[in-house]
């Protein structure tokens, strides 16, 4: 069984030089920190993170791997991901090697929220998936299980097991 977190970037600025460039919020270093504990309560360990290249979210990343007390090396910071549809997130998901386990994925709204909704095959927890309804915000956090190689990971192929929004 395969673990996949699937995470929106946790609160940012509403103004930088360019929206590549916005940076979090305290509140947001907050609840992305909160949000890690969450995790690691869940007993959440991944291998390897693929993080949009955005200043949001690699510092969403750091206070995340601080708040879980994972190593914060384990992330690629990847420019692709940063606008990139929910199709072309899912292909690289797939990209993922077969030897990691567990992943997790930081990117941006809409793409994660849809990410979550194509992979959802509704037979999760329920408590997750009414509040899934509710909406993405920032902080936003969703785990799912997946059973097979991460390249026929496909809609509808995953189960949502938790859903949370860090708010520390």
């Amino acid at each position: 069984m395969r673990t996949l977190v699937i995470m929106r970037h946790a609160k940012a600025e509403s103004s930088a030089p360019s929206d590549f460039e916005r940076e979090l919020t305290d509140r947001g270093h907050r609840d992305a920190t909160e949000a890690g504990a969450w995790l690691a309560a869940q007993g959440v360990e991944p291998e390897y993170a693929l993080v949009s290249a955005a200043a949001r979210t690699i510092q969403t990343w750091e206070d995340l791997a601080a708040g879980a007390g994972w190593d914060p090396t384990l992330a690629e910071f990847d420019e692709a991901l940063y606008s990139a549809s929910t199709e072309a997130a899912l292909d690289l998901i797939r990209e993922t090697d077969d030897g990691i386990s567990t992943l997790v994925i930081i990117g941006h709204n809409p793409t994660a929220a849809y990410l979550v909704q194509l992979l959802d095959d509704g037979s999760g927890e329920d408590t997750g998936g009414n509040e899934l309804a509710l909406g993405y915000p920032t902080a936003a956090v969703t785990i799912l299980a997946y059973d097979g190689g991460w390249r026929d990971l496909d809609e509808a192929g995953a189960l949502v097991s938790g859903f949370h929004v860090g708010r520390g």
